[in-house]
């Protein structure tokens, strides 16, 4: 089940990102039409969330754990259900019914608004045809351009970067509702707001981004993702619910930029690509699609790291009270191991070459390419 809805996503998520390098060929629109795609795409996880939330909540009664001089109490008679952290309890039939058909409710309705989503896409967006492909220019077998393209430095170097700063990313978030649950009791009852305040922070900071970049340059506002590393350590060593809740604002704010930043650079290496491969054509695909594979195998990297680092200090799913091993794992699973990745992934940045200067100066050769392009069309017609 999880394979194959990965790979549906795969489907739909590796064209659907390609295709801003086919609505215009002005960088100009294709960052506003990204910062307006990962707004969309925020928002919409923060809706299917919410969404499904409530479809399933009458499944779920939740308990909390009654924690008093050593002893666990958890009622016997429900369900206790934490995000990565379940203790199912044998109910009567009705219950069981019911789950089922409230979980089949919930994909239903998920699996019309994917349909929907998908018919506006096909219906609604066209493609235009960039002139600077002319018919000289040769097209190279997938594995072909696949070397080719990991042979660009600049591409090399975004790829390298967000892979760590990704795996940070990752690591913070599949961990934050177990942080709270067993590492920062103050945090416990509070958690689920907390999930809400990261997505809508994250969904209210992209326009700021999109400004921070047009005015200072993507290179420059990709260094903001680091003042996820502040409120990190804070929420590790001051653990209570005012600091949690700015900590949440901080980190939406840092998972907005990490989101929106490599997909505007991206069509930036590939136009930067294009002007030192003047030859080579139709090599988007296999710039963004490589670029999505890297991604999702650091997000793989960053919880198999989460899982093995877990399972060797003693973390049990069905209990309420964790050894201070876990404990401590927990902590380094959410301040220092993201810190140190965030600080790795900046650091290879830095070498990252293409700037503001040198973006224009690309933007203008491939334009003057496009209008000799326009220019011997017309006198051939």
């Amino acid at each position: 089940m999880d394979c194959n809805w990965t790979t549906d996503a795969m489907i739909y998520h590796v064209p659907y990102t390609t295709l801003t390098m086919f609505l215009s060929t002005d960088q100009t629109e294709r960052d506003s039409a990204t910062a307006y795609r990962m707004t969309m795409e925020v928002l919409g996880t923060l809706i299917g969330a919410a969404l499904q939330g409530q479809i399933v909540a009458s499944a779920h009664t939740s308990h909390h754990c009654h924690v008093d001089y050593g002893t666990v109490n958890i009622s016997m008679n429900a369900t206790y259900s934490l995000v990565n952290s379940t203790i199912l309890v044998p109910g009567s039939a009705d219950y069981k019914l019911h789950a089922r058909n409230v979980y089949m409710i919930s994909a239903g309705v998920i699996g019309c608004i994917y349909v929907l989503c998908t018919a506006v896409l096909f219906l609604g967006v066209k493609e235009r045809n960039d002139s600077y492909a002319r018919s000289i220019g040769r097209i190279l077998p997938f594995f072909s351009g696949f070397k080719k393209s990991m042979q660009h430095g600049p591409y090399c170097y975004l790829i390298a970067s967000f892979f760590f700063i990704s795996a940070a990313v990752q690591l913070q978030q599949s961990n934050f509702v177990l942080f709270c649950t067993h590492a920062a009791g103050a945090l416990r009852d509070h958690f689920q707001n907390l999930v809400l305040t990261i997505l809508i922070s994250a969904v209210l900071s992209i326009p700021f981004w999109q400004w921070f970049l047009q005015r200072f340059g993507k290179k420059a506002a990709a260094f903001g993702i680091s003042c996820m590393i502040p409120f990190a350590i804070m929420l590790v060593t001051i653990p209570n619910v005012i600091v949690g809740y700015a900590v949440a604002v901080s980190s939406g704010f840092s998972i907005a930029a990490s989101l929106l930043l490599p997909w505007s650079m991206l069509p930036d290496v590939v136009d930067n690509f294009r002007q030192m491969n003047p030859r080579v054509n139709g090599l988007e695909a296999i710039f963004y699609s490589s670029y999505v594979f890297f991604t999702k195998l650091s997000a793989g990297i960053a919880l198999g790291i989460s899982t093995l680092s877990l399972q060797f200090t003693g973390y049990s799913s069905g209990a309420c009270r964790q050894s201070y091993h876990v404990v401590l794992t927990l902590q380094l699973l959410i301040g220092a191991v993201p810190a140190v990745l965030i600080i790795l992934g900046l650091i290879i940045l830095i070498f990252y070459p293409i700037t503001e200067d040198t973006r224009k100066e690309t933007e203008l050769i491939l334009n003057n390419i496009r209008l000799q392009t326009r220019r011997s069309t017309l006198i051939v017609i």
